[in-house]
């Protein structure tokens, strides 16, 4: 391992993790269920009738894929809260910075697909005779949204845990001084 290149496993699973989530992001979009309106005789009610299902099931997938990947990588760093402290200087400050908004990106990422999961799986009931309806659908786009964010959140990740990996190794740089405690003598 190189100084401040980070482990190449670490940064392999999580660029796998997340592309697979981006994968199933991607096949959760373009699976998302549809509903055709049916009536029905004997009772003169309308209702829905929906295709396949299996869109919350990519959906929730893209959920967990991401959330392992993120997991992995904070169980690595340590949240950057514990383990050893960050030397001062420039990447320092980057690695705050893509921490930050990578967690941002996560959590947007991970809103998106749990809701687009969450409102593909609710499906309207029976409505009354004279109401004019439409099945309720997933909006085009929730899981595109969640699949573009997955894959900032990707790009953040890797680029926080080389900055990371950076600040950890690099020795803190320690002034020159003759005497490194306050002098007080002339004050007594």
């Amino acid at each position: 391992m190189g100084e401040g290149k980070g482990s190449s496993l670490v940064h392999l699973l999580v660029i796998i993790l997340c592309l697979v989530a981006f994968g199933f992001a991607i096949a959760a979009e373009r699976r998302r269920s549809t509903g055709t309106i049916r009536t029905d005789n004997a009772t003169n009610s309308t209702y829905c009738v929906y295709d396949s299902d299996v869109a919350t099931g990519y959906g929730v997938g893209a959920f967990l894929f991401l959330l392992s990947g993120e997991s992995l990588l904070m169980g690595v760093t340590k949240c950057m809260c514990f383990g050893r402290p960050l030397a001062p200087g420039g990447n320092r400050a980057w690695t705050i910075i893509y921490f930050t908004f990578s967690l941002l990106s996560f959590v947007v990422a991970e809103a998106c697909l749990i809701a687009g999961a969450k409102k593909n799986a609710y499906h309207t009931k029976y409505k009354g005779m004279t109401e004019s309806f439409s099945c309720d659908t997933l909006r085009k786009g929730v899981f595109v949204a969640g699949a573009v964010f997955v894959v900032v959140t990707m790009v953040l990740n890797v680029y926080y845990y080389m900055y990371f990996t950076k600040a950890t190794t690099q020795p803190a740089h320690k002034s020159n001084r003759s005497s490194s405690t306050v002098g007080m003598a002339s004050y007594a």
